[in-house]
């Protein structure tokens, strides 16, 4: 790719295999020509999660041509190498102690082979005026932003960028034990809000394969936070009817393994009653119901697994308890 007055491109080393080969990924500049907010902006830090690498591919010819002012950093593969194994986690060889990049952030120069490739993108990210850090889900899954709870300034970029839904997610002390046991404060947003930098997580749903609707929203929304910082001329736009919700606590896990029956016509997005009956999970070779899934308390239903073949503890929904 060819680099203009308002792009620049860098290829950047993150860390070595045991065999000398880099990994490497690139990093895109796009600046304006009046001084204004850095933002650094990623996808693919997890490789199954590619509809945000085609938004940063979508976006790229308007931010080249368009930033009135500042600064935007893009690095649409974040992660290359659960993207060339199309996987959410490293070969256990490679980093058996942090094989989820999003566990170690702001990383450690010298740690593991994430932590260091962790280090190596945030000391772009750390001097960035916000962070946005694209991911996709499950196909069942509502598309959604995710910001630290308590920081008004991620929440109204939050709702800058759109979607159906807000996702406030409690932080520090206030958090579940499950926030503390899976790793959560080594998220790249959780580390950004930390050293007082707005950060925002979109989830824009749907993992290996191209999604438009769910690209449509991530290029609207980043698009949007643009505006809202005067990065781009002109005003945010209508990008889903937005209701704010907390994240976390509506969570329905799988308390038996098995098979796993949807039962419930419930639809993403609508409001579910608590008890609300989603399925069963049965023993495949007796037929035992081993469990009845139901929700734990009212909200928005915005996660569903469609996988039939479920562990104990993997989670089965998402419910959204509305503010």
């Amino acid at each position: 790719m060819d680099d203009s007055p308002g792009h620049t491109t860098e290829r950047v080393t993150l860390a070595r295999l045991p065999s000398g080969t880099e990994i490497s990924t690139t990093v895109h500049r796009y600046e304006g020509v009046e001084s204004g907010p850095m933002v650094y902006v990623q996808a693919a830090q997890h490789g199954r999660e590619i509809n945000g690498t085609e938004v940063l591919r979508r976006v790229h010819d308007r931010l080249t041509a368009d930033v009135q002012a500042g600064t935007v950093i893009a690095v649409p593969v974040a992660n290359p190498l659960t993207f060339d194994r199309v996987s959410y986690t490293t070969p256990e060889q490679l980093d058996s102690v942090n094989p989820n990049m999003n566990r170690v952030w702001p990383g450690r120069e010298a740690g593991t082979l994430h932590q260091r490739m962790a280090a190596r993108l945030w000391a772009y990210a750390a001097d960035a005026d916000l962070v946005v850090d694209l991911h996709t889900g499950s196909p069942e899954m509502l598309p959604h932003v995710v910001y630290t709870a308590g920081d008004e300034r991620s929440r109204e970029l939050a709702e800058a960028f759109g979607t159906d839904l807000l996702l406030a997610e409690p932080a520090g002390e206030d958090t579940p034990d499950e926030w503390q046991q899976r790793g959560f404060g080594g998220k790249l947003r959780v580390a950004a809000a930390e050293e007082g930098i707005p950060a925002i997580t979109p989830e824009l749903a749907h993992n290996k394969q191209f999604v438009e609707s769910a690209i449509d929203t991530g290029v609207t929304g980043l698009f949007n936070v643009f505006r809202a910082l005067d990065i781009l001329s002109g005003s945010p736009v209508g990008n889903g009817d937005t209701r704010e919700a907390r994240n976390h606590l509506g969570n329905v896990d799988a308390t038996a393994s098995g098979l796993f029956r949807v039962t419930s016509e419930y639809e993403l997005g609508e409001r579910l009653p608590d008890g609300a009956t989603l399925g069963t999970v049965y023993d495949p070779t007796t037929y035992e119901r081993l469990q009845t899934v139901r929700t734990d308390r009212a909200g928005v239903l915005y996660a569903l697994t469609r996988e039939a073949t479920v562990t104990v503890g993997d989670r089965l929904a998402g419910i959204a308890v509305v503010d």
